[in-house]
């Protein structure tokens, strides 16, 4: 017989109704929130929006001013103690005289069951610049060097604030690299990112934060649906700003939202892409380099994250539905 109590496992991360208030400013506005174990989660949101406040209420790094956080079940300090968390910080500082190697043997020392600094250091990616001191890596150089610090404890939930910042196209790729290794094996991962397409490539699940309050969590695709329809874009040779009531035409068609045309090229906002599309070429047969794009993670942070904005109605239980 099953036992009744024999629930899913408490979450990686559980927070109830956590608000934090700096005087008049309320940074956090009564967050709850549940990522469970082995869910990759971008966190999301304007400067100001609140994501790292919640990233060190989470870590006890902060006091709340109400409400709670849990990591596994316990407080916040527990779970670090017991080596379950690793955290890459903004604010996090390596000594600039030590190597990245010393600066990974060091964090490994203080935990009971860390990986070989070797095998930390593979993972970030750094084993190349193990003997070079803190103080003269560059920026992505020590990013990373922070990200084998952060993972030497071998940790069961990793926080990343804003990983990527500071580094170019190349770099990042490579620390994604590194992070897919390390989400394959199982691992719960937290990220606060500015970058969209990171949010959209590597999560699993994305959680919006706008003015202290999440405004959406969900699927990527989730996320993006809030904002409905297509694009459809082409060229046109005799398409122009005004010609010949080009632009009028274009918005009375079927299921246009709105029309933008730039020389030869004209994209149209449109809540049924069918049939708009069907519409162009009977009115303009010549349309070519017809292209049809999805409304992006960008579209949707924009809508949701405005101060006209309402609440989304996507929430963490639809989204696990």
């Amino acid at each position: 017989m099953t036992s009744a109590t024999a629930a899913e496992p408490v979450p990686a991360i559980r927070l109830r109704r956590l608000t934090k208030r700096f005087g008049a400013l309320t940074a956090v506005d009564d967050v709850s929130l549940d990522i469970h174990r082995g869910e990759v989660v971008a966190l999301l949101g304007p400067n100001g929006a609140g994501k790292s406040t919640t990233i060190d209420l989470s870590l006890g790094l902060s006091a709340a001013s109400s409400g709670s956080a849990e990591l596994f079940g316990v407080a916040p300090r527990g779970a670090i103690v017991a080596g379950d968390v690793g955290a890459m910080l903004q604010g996090g500082a390596l000594l600039p005289t030590m190597t990245v190697q010393q600066s990974v043997a060091l964090v490994a020392a203080a935990h009971r069951h860390p990986l070989p600094v070797t095998e930390a250091m593979g993972r970030a990616r750094v084993s190349d610049i193990a003997n070079q001191p803190v103080s003269k890596l560059s920026g992505g150089q020590l990013q990373r060097a922070r990200f084998a610090v952060a993972v030497v404890s071998d940790p069961r939930l990793l926080i990343l604030d804003e990983p990527t910042a500071a580094m170019d196209v190349e770099a990042r790729h490579v620390f994604w690299d590194s992070m897919r290794e390390f989400t394959d094996s199982g691992r719960t991962v937290v990220f606060a990112t500015h970058y969209l397409d990171e949010a959209d490539a590597f999560a699993d699940r994305i959680v919006m934060m706008s003015r202290g309050r999440i405004v959406a969590d969900g699927t990527p695709a989730q996320v993006k649906s809030v904002v409905s329809g297509r694009t459809v874009s082409f060229r046109l040779d005799d398409v122009a700003a005004g010609q010949n009531g080009t632009e009028a035409r274009f918005a009375a068609m079927p299921g246009v939202t709105g029309v933008e045309v730039r020389g030869e090229r004209a994209s149209i906002r449109t809540d049924d892409s069918d049939a708009t599309l069907r519409a162009v070429l009977a009115d303009f047969p010549a349309a070519r380099d017809i292209e049809v794009i999805a409304r992006s993670m960008d579209d949707a942070f924009m809508a949701l994250t405005s101060e006209a904005a309402a609440p989304s109605s996507l929430t963490s239980e639809e989204a696990h539905r």
